[in-house]
């Protein structure tokens, strides 16, 4: 485990494993970088696999602001702390820190998002039912709110995740999710600020993701000049864990036809 300063000197832990060019995971909103555990094995013969502890996660320090932009700044350290390009791949929220953060380093080498949330997602009220839930002791409550009525997971993707060795430490760092939300709730999408990126960059949806997913995919794909599409056939959010082999696929065809 190696430790980097962020910019509002918030540590930011990240941990690497595997044998190549540098590949930066970064994880989704009420997640860990457990979650990317499965599919290392298909990255790690290729590649040197790191993965990132977002502020408030696993190793890395809490802070009073989660806000896109901190966040940013925190995978633009990490991406300036290994050194050389770095391919960067962001799932979700974690996407979105992905997108900012590439804007602030000269050191991304090719980017990969998977369904960030560009677009407005949070109907008023939603993110203090969040914090009531979190104030009752109910942290499955929070985990399963958002990803029933926002990221609009089917309920066989919810009792899989349920299922899964990370997610006892994905509840117990939930309340970092009712913090991000509540920043989301603060987020703009500027699609001109993205004409400064010009890094080769993948945009993953799944062929199945709601409306919203689909919605921020084009958006995205119209903003970034060097972005092109990938639907992935019967997946929704999290494709990573519903077939492992074909998002494996999709991410190393990107970064070895480059």
């Amino acid at each position: 485990m190696k430790t980097v300063i962020s910019k509002d000197h918030t540590p930011i832990a990240y941990e690497a494993g595997g044998k190549g060019p540098a590949l930066l995971l970064v994880h989704g909103g009420g997640s860990t970088p457990e979650r990317w555990r499965p599919i290392l094995p298909r990255f790690e013969s290729s590649f040197t696999v790191y993965r990132v502890s977002r502020r408030g996660v696993g190793g890395s320090g809490a802070a009073s602001d989660y806000t896109v932009e901190r966040q940013a700044e925190d995978i633009a350290a990490v991406v300036d702390a290994i050194g050389g390009a770095v391919d960067l791949l962001g799932h979700s929220f974690g996407g979105l820190c992905a997108l900012e953060g590439a804007l602030l380093t000269a050191n991304v080498r090719r980017l990969i998002l998977y369904e960030p949330p560009i677009v407005p997602l949070l109907p008023p009220g939603f993110v203090d039912r969040l914090e009531a839930l979190l104030k009752a002791g109910d942290r499955d409550g929070v985990w399963a709110t958002m990803n029933r009525e926002i990221v609009k997971m089917p309920e066989h993707e919810i009792a899989l995740q349920r299922g899964q060795p990370a997610h006892t430490a994905r509840l117990a760092g939930i309340h970092v999710l009712v913090y991000e939300a509540r920043a989301l709730e603060h987020y703009q999408f500027d699609p001109v600020r993205y004409a400064a990126l010009t890094v080769p960059t993948l945009l993953l949806v799944g062929g199945d993701s709601p409306a919203w997913a689909q919605d921020a995919t084009r958006r995205l794909r119209q903003a970034v000049g060097s972005s092109r599409v990938v639907a992935m056939p019967g997946q929704q959010h999290i494709a990573m864990d519903t077939a492992p082999d074909l998002f494996a696929r999709e991410v190393a065809a990107f970064l070895n036809a480059l």
